[in-house]
C-alpha cells in the first residue's frame, strides 16, 4: 500500500496533463466548428476542401490504419520530449536550445518517416499511383519531409525545454506535476489557437500561399519564443545553482 500511496500523486498529474491536453483540443474543435474551419456535414462532389478529400478517402480498416499511424507519430514525438526531459534531468546531457531543437528535428522525422511507411500501407495501387501523378519527384517530396520535420522539430524542441524548466522549478522546490500541467495548459492553449489558424488557411479548396506562410511564420515564431524563454530560464537556474554552490560547500564544512 505504500508504494500505491507513493505513486498517486504522480499518476493524478499524469491524469490532470491528459484532461488538460483533451480540454485544449476540445476549445480548439469548437473554434475551428464555429469559425468554419471544420464542416461536420455531407461532403459534396466540388468546391471541397483539400484535406476534407484526404479524409473522406480514409474509411473502414483504412481508416483505422490511419489512426494507428497517427498515434504512432504522436507517441514517438511525446516519447522524444520526455526522453530529452529525462536525460538533462539526470544529468547526462545539458539542456540547450540547439540540442532541443536538433533532436525534436531528428524526432519529427522519424515520426514522420514511420507514418508514411504505415499510411502507404493503406491506400491501394491505383490510389498510390493516382497520387504519384500529381506530386513532385522524390528528392522534392524528401525536401520538403525533412524541412516540415524542421519546421515540428521547432514544437518538440520548445517542448523539451519547457520540460527541463518544469524540472528545473521542482529542483529549487516547486511542485513538479503542477509546473507541468500550468505549462500544458498555458504552452498548449498557444498552440492550439496556432493550429486551428493555420489548419484553417491549410484546409480550404484553394490554398492562399501568403496567408498560409503566414500562418506559418507565426508557429515558428511563438515555438523559437518558447524555445529560447525556457533555455534562458534554464540558464538563469545554473548560474544561480553554480553561485550558491560554494556557500553550500562552505556551510557544509561548518
Amino acid at each position: 500500500m505504500d508504494d500505491m500511496k507513493k505513486m498517486a500523486r504522480p499518476f493524478g498529474w499524469l491524469f490532470a496533463l491528459a484532461l488538460v491536453v483533451a480540454v485544449l483540443g476540445r476549445v480548439g474543435l469548437a473554434i475551428a466548428g464555429a469559425t468554419g474551419v471544420l464542416a461536420f456535414d455531407y461532403i459534396s462532389a466540388s468546391g471541397v476542401p483539400i484535406l476534407d478529400v484526404i479524409c473522406s478517402i480514409l474509411t473502414g480498416s483504412a481508416f483505422v490504419a490511419f489512426l494507428f499511424a497517427a498515434g504512432l507519430a504522436l507517441v514517438v514525438s511525446t516519447a522524444g520530449v520526455v526522453l530529452y526531459g529525462a536525460l538533462a534531468a539526470r544529468g547526462d546531457a545539458r539542456p540547450r536550445p540547439l540540442s532541443a531543437f536538433l533532436w525534436g528535428w531528428a524526432t519529427a522525422l522519424v515520426a514522420l518517416v514511420c507514418l508514411v511507411i504505415v499510411v502507404l500501407g493503406i491506400l491501394s495501387a491505383v490510389q498510390v499511383g493516382s497520387m504519384s501523378s500529381k506530386l513532385p519527384g522524390a528528392l522534392a517530396l524528401a525536401g520538403a519531409l525533412v524541412a516540415f520535420a524542421a519546421f515540428l522539430g521547432t514544437l518538440l524542441g520548445a517542448a523539451s525545454l519547457v520540460v527541463c524548466a518544469c524540472v528545473a522549478r521542482a529542483r529549487a522546490g516547486r511542485s513538479l506535476g503542477a509546473s507541468l500541467v500550468v505549462a500544458a495548459a498555458g504552452c498548449g492553449a498557444a498552440v492550439m489557437l496556432l493550429t486551428v489558424g493555420t489548419f484553417g488557411a491549410l484546409n480550404t479548396a484553394a490554398v492562399s500561399l501568403p496567408a498560409l506562410g503566414a500562418w506559418l511564420a507565426a508557429d515558428v515564431a511563438v515555438n523559437l519564443a518558447l524555445l529560447f524563454g525556457a533555455g534562458a530560464y534554464l540558464g538563469k537556474q545554473e548560474r544561480r545553482e553554480t553561485a550558491e554552490k560554494p556557500r553550500a560547500v562552505a556551510a557544509a564544512r561548518g
